[in-house]
C-alpha cells in the first residue's frame, strides 16, 4: 500500500529549500500522543509505510493509528550509468516534506 497521490498537475517538481518552523500541523489532534519531527527534510512514502506497519505490530490491533503526513511531492532520479544532460529523470519516488515541529 504504497503511498502517492492519484493525480497531480505536475509530474516533476523543483527541489526547493525548507525554511522555518511548522506552523499547521503541529498539535495533536487525533488521539493522545504523537511523534514530532525535530529536523527538516523529506520522508518517503517507503519508510511511511515501514513506520505504520512497525507500529501496528507493536500495539497489536489494540489502537488506532493515524498518519497525518501524505507524500504529495516526486523525486526524479536518472538510469544508472547515463550521462549528465538530456533533461530531467523520471519520477523515482514520492515524498512528504516536513519542517520541524510537524
Amino acid at each position: 500500500m504504497a503511498l502517492m497521490p492519484r493525480r497531480v498537475k505536475h509530474r516533476k517538481s523543483q527541489r526547493g529549500r525548507i525554511r522555518g518552523n511548522a506552523t499547521r500541523g503541529h498539535r495533536v489532534s487525533f488521539g493522545e500522543w504523537g511523534l514530532q519531527s525535530t529536523q527538516p527534510g523529506h520522508i518517503s512514502a517507503q519508510t511511511i509505510e515501514a513506520c505504520r506497519i512497525a507500529i501496528m505490530q507493536y500495539i497489536r490491533g489494540e489502537g488506532k493509528l493515524y498518519i497525518r503526513v501524505f507524500p504529495h511531492r516526486s523525486v526524479t532520479a536518472r538510469p544508472l550509468e547515463t550521462r549528465m544532460g538530456k533533461g530531467k529523470g523520471e519520477p523515482d519516488h514520492w515524498v512528504a516534506v516536513v519542517k520541524p515541529g510537524t
